[in-house]
C-alpha cells in the first residue's frame, strides 16, 4: 500500500489501484516464471542420482581428510614464500602501471576526455572483465610454467582494480585546493604533485593494501593452472587423493588470509 502526506504533514495509508495492483501481481508472476525457467536451464544435465549421494560422499571424504598431515607442514614453507611473493610483486607492478593510467582516465586530470580518458578506461574494464586464473591460464601457456606467469597474471589484474578506484577518488578531490596552486603559476605536474597527490594518498595507499590482501587469496591458487606457489602443491595432492594433505594446504591457506587481513586492516586504520 502507497503511503502520501496529507495537508497536515502526516502520512496516510492509501489503498492500491486496481490497476497497480494487477501489474504488481503479473510482476510477481512474471518472476516466478522466470526462476522456474532458469532453473530447468540449469538443472537439465543434472544427475540427481549423485545430488542425493552428495552427503554421503562429502562425509566420506571429510573422513579421510582429517586428521591433517601436519608432517607436511615443511614441505610447504617454500611454497607458500613464493605465493607472498607473487602476490606482492604482482600487487607492485600492477600498481606502478595502474597510477597513470587512473589520471589518464580522470576527468579533471586527463589530457584529452574524447581519445586517451575512453583508451585509458577500456584498459581499466579490460583488466577487471577478466579474473586472475583466466590471466594465469593464458600466461602459462605463453611463458610456460612458473612465477613469472603468475605475477604477471596479478599485476594484470590490479591493474583495473587499482586503477579505477584510484581514478574515482581522483575526480572527488576538492577543486579549490588545485585552484589555488594553479594561481601560483605552477605548471601541470606541480599542480598534481602539490594538489591532487596529497588529497588521494591515503586513499591510494589504503588501495594498494587491500589489493595487496585480496592478491595473496588469489595466488594461493593460480599453481593449480601452473603459475606456481601453495595452488601447484595443492593440484599435486589432489592428483595424489591425498586428502590430509589437501587440509593441510588448507589450514595454510586459511592461516596466511587471516594474517594478511589483519595486516591490511592495521595498515589502513594507520593511514586514516
Amino acid at each position: 500500500m502507497p503511503i502520501s502526506t496529507n495537508s497536515d504533514g502526516r502520512k496516510v495509508w492509501q489503498h492500491q489501484t486496481t490497476r497497480a495492483e494487477i501489474l504488481q501481481w503479473a510482476g510477481w508472476l512474471v518472476l516466478v516464471a522466470l526462476f522456474i525457467f532458469c532453473w530447468q536451464v540449469m538443472t537439465k544435465d543434472t544427475i540427481w542420482a549423485f545430488v542425493y549421494d552428495a552427503p554421503k560422499q562429502g562425509g566420506d571424504l571429510l573422513a579421510r581428510a582429517f586428521p591433517p598431515r601436519f608432517e607436511y607442514l615443511p614441505e610447504l614453507l617454500v611454497p607458500l614464500w613464493d605465493t607472498l611473493n607473487m602476490a606482492t610483486l604482482g600487487t607492485l607492478a600492477g600498481t606502478i602501471i595502474a597510477v597513470p593510467i587512473a589520471f589518464l582516465a580522470a576527468s579533471n586530470t586527463t589530457p584529452s576526455r574524447v581519445f586517451v580518458r575512453p583508451v585509458a578506461l577500456f584498459l581499466i574494464v579490460a583488466s577487471r572483465s577478466i579474473n586472475s586464473l583466466i590471466w594465469a591460464l593464458l600466461l602459462v601457456s605463453i611463458l610456460g610454467p612458473g612465477l613469472l606467469a603468475g605475477i604477471i597474471a596479478i599485476a594484470l589484474r590490479s591493474i583495473g582494480f587499482v586503477g579505477k578506484l584510484l581514478y574515482e577518488a581522483i575526480e572527488e578531490i576538492d577543486e579549490k585546493q588545485v585552484e589555488a596552486v594553479s594561481a601560483t603559476g605552477a605548471s601541470g605536474l606541480q599542480v598534481i604533485d602539490y594538489a591532487i597527490v596529497p588529497q588521494v594518498l591515503p586513499s591510494f595507499l589504503g588501495i594498494t593494501v587491500f589489493r595487496w590482501d585480496i592478491n595473496i587469496r588469489e595466488s594461493a591458487i593460480l599453481g593449480l593452472v601452473g603459475a606456481g606457489g601453495l595452488g601447484l602443491k595443492l593440484q599435486s595432492s589432489l592428483n595424489m587423493l591425498a586428502w590430509p594433505q589437501v587440509t593441510m594446504i588448507f589450514i595454510v591457506i586459511l592461516g596466511t588470509v587471516v594474517v594478511s587481513e589483519w595486516v591490511s586492516a592495521k595498515v589502513r586504520k594507520a593511514i586514516t
